[in-house]
């Protein structure tokens, strides 16, 4: 076994967490930094055109190719469960909307915490000093920082008409998801630059990259950390043919992700007892909560056949295909340039609901599943996601090989109250879909059809239509001293074990509401800020 040196911290995972980590801590001169990713370089050319996500996603050069085990709630079926395996991990492949969550997310996690600075007023520094907003610097955005949020390029018709429409249903136009209230609809704003995705090794490593305290390991793959009386002292990892160790003078700083990171804390004996003695791991420190808490956002997609200009038909032809390269060739415009999701809404399932908890990806779209042909007629899709489900699911070791993907259960539509949501998102969506704005496109529902009616058949309905959008959270998530599931305290570190912090989205203890990259960026601007103030 080589070893690869000496370090004062270890970053595992070249993510959205890690890459801002690698960034903020080289700053300081003397800091030397080892950043260690399991996927290779950013290279691909579809990562970085943003219809690319669909050649990135379920593809081996840039995706972990995780699935979930078989679903109850979703009438069995396995879902494939992205997750980026490339430098700027899941930026590389995701959706690139910018988007905060909502106050009472942040206002709830000070209160189970006991950390005030976890509370939305607290935060939003930090969201800001990251952003360079198209709209220049207010009290909301930041401007001149590495993470560009812009206008998308496009507008269609029909999401025109679809945002008029919720109008007249009660759900307001606005300009701006980011202020803390999302109520409303708008097209999303995105991490893009001209058109290109920008994802953060770009924005954050791509810099660091050039100095001489940072050293950057691709195409390295973590088996466990070690452990000894206590204190995690570095790394054990492979790459190039080679076995190697690190170790870290200061801190190792776990990013691999909601997947990725419970999965080495339970090859590395954090974990569950019982689960790491049935798989023959040493128990260093018995953490019931770790891999527990998994939450996500299950999109309902529902499909209206119209008469209208949509991508089914532009892209149906040759000509119409070749149209639209022509267009993102000279301009960066146009449906290459798109979101997966262009349009935006935030409403809330029925009036008793505090601040809204449906979001909508509206699409001038339609296919039956990720990966296969447009349908052959016009029709756009209106997804909506119940945004703080109450299933809880767990991500487990299937056994002490660290190559075997873990069993990742998220228990879909599992409670009672999942279920009621379903059906009342399903219903609103009729609703919106059904206002005057929309009447001369003659919107048919397709999927999940009429003959759904009652509260009890669309919630089987939202089981045959409902997949992840891809926000998987809170499988080490944060708590209070003495709370058993906590695995990180306030400040990332890891509970019973010094030398180790957790930091990307496994830590959130409840979903935030909207989609959850921005956020992680926002944890390691925190964690970074506390970990050279700890320094000190």
């Amino acid at each position: 076994m080589e070893s690869a040196g000496q370090y004062d911290y270890i970053i595992i995972g070249a993510g959205t967490a890690g890459c801002v980590l690698a960034n903020r801590l080289t700053r300081k001169r003397e800091v030397q930094v080892l950043l260690i990713e399991a996927g290779g370089k950013d290279d691909y050319l579809w990562i970085h055109i943003p219809v690319g996500y669909l050649y990135c996603i379920n593809n081996p050069r840039t995706d972990w190719l995780f699935r979930t085990e078989a679903d109850p709630g979703l009438g069995g079926r396995s879902l494939i469960y992205p997750r980026g395996k490339v430098l700027g991990g899941s930026s590389s492949i995701n959706g690139m909307i910018y988007m905060r969550g909502q106050r009472w997310d942040y206002d709830r996690w000070a209160e189970l915490t006991g950390d005030e600075s976890w509370r939305w007023d607290q935060v939003l520094p930090l969201f800001k000093k990251s952003e360079d907003y198209y709209g220049g610097a207010s009290e909301l955005h930041g401007a001149g920082g590495e993470w560009r949020v812009e206008r998308q390029r496009l507008s269609w018709e029909i999401l025109d008409a679809f945002r008029e429409a919720a109008h007249q249903t009660g759900i307001p136009k606005v300009d701006d998801f980011n202020g803390g209230d999302n109520f409303g609809c708008a097209y999303f704003n995105v991490n893009q630059r001209r058109g290109i995705r920008l994802n953060t090794a770009k924005a954050f490593l791509r810099p660091a990259s050039k100095r001489e305290n940072l050293t950057i390991m691709t195409g390295c793959h973590v088996e466990r950390l070690i452990i000894e009386e206590g204190r995690c002292r570095g790394v054990e990892f492979t790459g190039g043919g080679t076995r190697w160790t690190a170790e870290a003078r200061r801190e190792t700083l776990l990013a691999a992700g909601a997947v990725s990171t419970p999965q080495l804390l339970q090859l590395s004996g954090i974990g569950p007892g019982e689960l790491l003695q049935r798989h023959g791991i040493p128990v260093k420190h018995d953490a019931p909560g770790v891999g527990e808490n998994l939450q996500d956002h299950l999109q309902l997609r529902m499909v209206f056949k119209v008469k209208a200009r949509t991508l089914n038909t532009t892209a149906a032809s040759w000509f119409g295909r070749m149209k639209i390269g022509l267009q993102y060739a000279l301009t960066q415009s146009g449906p290459m340039s798109m979101a997966p999701s262009q349009l935006g809404a935030f409403a809330k399932s029925d009036p008793s609901q505090a601040s809204p908890n449906l979001q909508y990806h509206v699409q001038p779209l339609s296919l039956d599943k990720f990966g296969e042909p447009l349908h052959a007629f016009p029709a756009f899709t209106a997804s909506v996601c119940n945004l703080r489900p109450t299933a809880r699911g767990h991500v487990r070791i299937a056994s002490a090989d660290s190559y075997a993907a873990p069993k990742i259960t998220p228990n879909y539509l599992s409670t009672p109250e999942d279920r009621k949501v379903a059906a009342d998102a399903l219903n609103l969506t009729r609703r919106i879909v059904a206002a005057p704005a929309l009447q001369k496109y003659a919107p048919e529902e397709f999927r999940p059809g009429i003959h759904c009616r009652t509260d009890e058949e669309l919630a089987e309905a939202a089981g045959q239509i409902g997949t992840t959008i891809f926000h998987p959270v809170g499988t080490c998530r944060m708590g209070r001293a003495g709370d058993p599931g906590a695995v990180v305290d306030s400040q990332f570190r890891v509970v019973g074990i010094s030398g180790l912090r957790v930091i990307d989205a496994s830590i959130m203890p409840t979903i935030t509401s909207g989609n959850t990259n921005s956020p992680t960026l926002m944890f390691a601007e925190k964690a970074a800020a506390l970990i050279l103030q700890t320094a000190e």
